[in-house]
């Protein structure tokens, strides 16, 4: 074999080594000296080869990393096992650190004498910081939401005190003056009392709204068991209603029981609820298998929900329709995300507006 020809190789992937610009590709003596510098080493580290070529990598450690003798941990781990990983902060010329993610790896002949080590390294600074602030928003954001679910419960709490009094006074009021009050009297006794009972009943979605998730064990729950329990309760506004129900073989699932009862039920009520003028409800729950998670589906044939309304309908206290038409406080849907995500699922729906809507949500198989 001509030998020009079998070194024509090895230049060509000293040469492809040199010009890759991504990843800092050093080549070490098994001292851990520097022997080939290319352009990433370069625009990582901001040495130039021949300020380099011949010094130890331990330059590129930190004091404290020196001092703990990590660079040569590292060395002999790569001699030991073949290879050695390491995340950490790395010195470039300037004093500056930047994140790096490091492999070394030794380079044996073919009589398996140790001959030196390759050395990748890759900058990761940007990403480390965009992880390092994620999480600290997240961490921020879950005591925001800590701080606000015990303002909620507070609040809540002590609005029913007052609201209380006020209740038993217009009872008396009702029980000893309404022989005495006219038609109209007791036209603004009956809105006073409307309005004290819708607030009573916002005071009580608040407070089940902050306690989603709160001190409760998971447990296993048979929904079969559950919906036929949830069908047996709503048996009267059912056959108020003339609804057509129907249920398909669910699953056993992992939650928590008293939340997923009321995610359930708000599902049902609302299928019922929303129904076409002249049209019977018709309600069909079932679940399909996707891979680590059930879908639990509740199909209605009601009203609908038009596309625009997508995510006002799951926000607190938002409502699409006059209380007249359909009652209730607008919190129901918002409880029912609340208790998806509490979950580690989501809650979402589809619908035409005028023929009926899905809604669904999802349970993990592990809660973690």
């Amino acid at each position: 074999m001509n030998k020009g020809n079998s070194i024509k190789p090895v230049l060509q992937l000293e040469s492809m080594i040199d010009e890759i610009e991504d990843y800092a590709i050093l080549f070490l003596d098994v001292d851990g000296n520097i022997m080939t510098w290319n352009k990433g080493a370069e625009k990582v580290k901001g040495y130039k080869s021949r300020e380099i070529i011949g010094c130890n990598f331990r330059l590129f450690y930190t004091s404290s990393d020196r001092e703990v003798h990590l660079p040569e941990r590292l060395i002999q781990t790569a001699i030991k096992e073949g290879k050695a990983a390491d995340e950490g902060w790395r010195v470039k010329k300037n004093g500056d650190l930047f994140w790096g993610s490091v492999s070394i790896t030794a380079i044996h002949d073919q009589h398996g004498h140790l001959l030196g080590f390759t050395k990748v390294t890759r900058d990761l600074t940007e990403k480390m910081r965009a992880e390092s602030a994620l999480r600290e928003y997240s961490a921020q954001l879950s005591t925001k939401n800590k701080e606000l679910e015990q303002f909620v419960y507070i609040a809540s709490h002590d609005l029913q005190e007052p609201l209380q009094t006020v209740i038993s006074f217009i009872d008396l009021l009702k029980t000893e003056y309404e022989s005495v009050l006219d038609e109209e009297g007791r036209m603004y006794m009956d809105f006073i009392t409307g309005a004290s009972q819708r607030m009573r009943s916002l005071i009580k979605s608040l407070l089940d709204y902050s306690r989603i998730g709160q001190n409760k064990c998971l447990e296993d729950i048979n929904l079969n068991d559950l919906v036929s329990s949830l069908l047996m309760d709503l048996h009267s506004v059912i056959k108020e209603k003339n609804a057509d129900t129907s249920v398909s073989e669910l699953p056993v699932v992992k939650g928590y029981k008293t939340d997923i009862t009321q995610l359930l039920m708000n599902l049902l009520k609302n299928g019922i609820k929303f129904s076409r003028q002249g049209v019977p409800p018709k309600i069909e729950i079932s679940a399909c298998r996707l891979e680590s998670q059930w879908k639990i589906m509740v199909s209605d044939n009601g009203i609908g929900i038009k596309a625009e309304h997508r995510e006002k309908i799951f926000l607190i206290f938002q409502r699409l329709h006059n209380r007249n038409e359909y009652e209730g406080n607008g919190i129901g849907l918002a409880h029912c995300r609340k208790i998806a995500e509490v979950h580690k699922g989501q809650l979402d729906f589809d619908s035409v507006p005028g023929k009926g809507s899905t809604f669904w949500f999802t349970i993990p198989d592990v809660l973690n």
